[in-house]
C-alpha cells in the first residue's frame, strides 16, 4: 500500500476535527439574490455580486451578440494573436471610467496581483504590506523576491515607522488592500498616501471589494477620497461588483505599458474570453448611466447592519456592505451556517486561514439585487438560529 498520501489524509483529518475543512456548494442555477442548491431556492448571501449584475439581462445579450461576432475564445495570448478588439475597447472603457491614464486588462485579479508586483521590484528592492493584505498580494510580494516589511493593519503612523526605518533597498512599493474582504472596513489611503509621497515611493492599492462599491457611481477607493493622479497603480477586479471575471491594473500610462512588456500572466496566460470582455463592458455601461444600483447596494447594507446589530449581533468594524457576523471558534461558525443552510438562507463560515483564530465569522455579502423582504427573511433566520445557539 502506498504512504505517498498518507500525511495528506491525516491533514485532511485534523482539519475536519478542527472544524476547519471546507465543504463546497453546488449551485445550479444563475447567480442572483436566491440561488438553487440541491433542488432548494435558498436565499444567498454568499457572493461578491455587489451589483446583482451577474446575472442582469443586457450583460448576457451582450455576452450572446458578442459570441455571434468574434466567437468563444482568444485563441492565443495576448502578445501573440490574443489580442482582440473588444480587449482595447474595455481597457480604453475601464480607463476612462476610473479617472485614470491608462488600464491593462487580465484573466482574473489575483493575476493581476501576480503580473504588477513582480515586474515592479526584486532582489534588493522592498515592499511595505498591510498585515491583512489578500493572499494575490502576498502571493504576488512572494514572487518578486523583494524585501517583504509587514504593517500593523490601516496603520499610516506604523507604515511611516517602518519606512523611515528600513535602510539598504533600491525600489520601494507601498501596498494595501482598498477594502479588506474579511471585516469590510477601508483603507486610509489617503493618509497612506502622503506617506508614499513623503519619501518618493511607488504606491499601489487593491481596489476588489471597491470596485462599484466606493466612490462615485463605484469608481473606486481612489475616487472616494480624490486622489486621482496620486495613486500610481490600482488593482481591479470584474469578478465581483461587475459581475463577470477578470482583473485589470489602471494607473500610470508609462507602468501600463511597462506591464504589457513584463507582467508575466498578460505575457504567458491566454486573455479573457469574448463573452466575458463584451459583459464586463456592458457592466460599465451599466454604471456610467446611473448610480441606482450602488446606491440600492448601500441601502440595504445598511438595514441589514442595524439589523443585526438590534438583534444584539456583534458586526465588527465593517463600513461597507461586508457584513462579519463575529462568532469566535471555526466549530460554531461553521454549526451556525449549517444551520442558516437549513432554514433557507445561503451564508458560509470563514475560519482560519482565511482569518485568524478565534476570529471565526459568518461573512454576509450584502447585494443590490436583495429586496427588503429578503433582507427581512435574513435578520428573522439569523435571529432564530443566533438564539438557538446561544450567540445572543
Amino acid at each position: 500500500m502506498s504512504t505517498k498520501t498518507v500525511w495528506i489524509e491525516e491533514e485532511i483529518a485534523s482539519l475536519k476535527e478542527a472544524g476547519l475543512f471546507t465543504s463546497i456548494r453546488t449551485i445550479d442555477s444563475p447567480m442572483d439574490a436566491w440561488v438553487t442548491i440541491n433542488g432548494r431556492r435558498m436565499l444567498n448571501f454568499c457572493a461578491n455580486n455587489y451589483l446583482g449584475l451577474a446575472n442582469h439581462p443586457r450583460l448576457r445579450l451582450a455576452a450572446q451578440n458578442a459570441i455571434d461576432q468574434y466567437g468563444v475564445g482568444p485563441g492565443a495570448v495576448r502578445t501573440i494573436a490574443g489580442t482582440m478588439s473588444l480587449h482595447i475597447q474595455l481597457e480604453q472603457r475601464l480607463a476612462e471610467f476610473k479617472r485614470a491614464e491608462a488600464c491593462i486588462s487580465f484573466q482574473s485579479g489575483f493575476n493581476a496581483n501576480l503580473a504588477a508586483i513582480p515586474a515592479l521590484v526584486g532582489r534588493g528592492d522592498v515592499i511595505f504590506s498591510d498585515e491583512l493584505n489578500h493572499a494575490s498580494i502576498i502571493d504576488g510580494s512572494r514572487l518578486s523576491r523583494a524585501q517583504i516589511i509587514r504593517y500593523n493593519h490601516n496603520d499610516p503612523d506604523d507604515l511611516r515607522r517602518k519606512v523611515v526605518e528600513t535602510k539598504d533597498f533600491n525600489r520601494r512599493l507601498i501596498v494595501t488592500d482598498g477594502v479588506f474582504s474579511m471585516d469590510g472596513d477601508i483603507a486610509a489611503l489617503d493618509e497612506i498616501c502622503v506617506v508614499a509621497e513623503d519619501h518618493d515611493i511607488l504606491l499601489m492599492v487593491d481596489d476588489a471589494h471597491g470596485e462599484g462599491v466606493l466612490g462615485e457611481g463605484g469608481r473606486g477607493i481612489v475616487d472616494h477620497f480624490g486622489l486621482h493622479g496620486r495613486v500610481d497603480i490600482e488593482i481591479g477586479t470584474l469578478s465581483k461588483a461587475f459581475g463577470v471575471v477578470g482583473g485589470m491594473v489602471v494607473g500610470k500610462k508609462v507602468i501600463v505599458d511597462w506591464l504589457r512588456q513584463r507582467g508575466r500572466p498578460f505575457l504567458f496566460s491566454s486573455a479573457m474570453t469574448v463573452p466575458d470582455t463584451a459583459a464586463c463592458l456592458e457592466a460599465v455601461n451599466v454604471l456610467e448611466e446611473s448610480t441606482t444600483l450602488v446606491d440600492r447596494l448601500w441601502a440595504n447594507a445598511a438595514i441589514f447592519r442595524e439589523g443585526m446589530i438590534q438583534l444584539g449581533f456583534d458586526t465588527g468594524f465593517s463600513q461597507t456592505p461586508i457584513v462579519p457576523v463575529m462568532l469566535g471558534e471555526a466549530p460554531l461558525a461553521q454549526q451556525f451556517s449549517r444551520r442558516l443552510f437549513e432554514e433557507g438562507v445561503f451564508a458560509m463560515a470563514i475560519g482560519f486561514p482565511t482569518v485568524p483564530r478565534g476570529k471565526a465569522r459568518i461573512r454576509v455579502m450584502n447585494s443590490a439585487a436583495h429586496s427588503s423582504s429578503d433582507l427581512e427573511q435574513a435578520l428573522e433566520t439569523f435571529g432564530k438560529v443566533g438564539q438557538e445557539l446561544g450567540v445572543l
